[in-house]
């Protein structure tokens, strides 16, 4: 048996330029209705959300033990090279 999550509806109110543009991202962009890229677009902005999250947690964390030197980049190169 198929779960569907249970959906809402929402109903906005674009300017004609705006839904010109949208019809034009689904009907170019493969999507199967405006349904469909506006979810996209909004889980993208959610991931984009939690990335702008991480960063700027790892920015206030205070510095870890430096792990890495001349040597570990040198040796990073040389795989890079070979293609290992």
């Amino acid at each position: 048996m198929l779960v569907f999550p249970c959906m809402s509806t929402m109903n906005i109110s674009l300017p004609e330029e705006l839904k010109s543009f949208i019809d034009d991202q689904v009907s170019d962009g493969g999507y199967g209705s405006t349904s469909e890229y506006l979810r996209d677009i909004i889980r993208r902005e959610r991931e984009r959300a939690r990335v702008r999250e991480l960063l700027l947690e790892g920015a206030a964390s205070p510095p870890s033990e430096t792990l890495w030197d001349s040597n570990y980049f040198d040796k990073l190169r040389g795989r890079a090279r070979s293609g290992r």
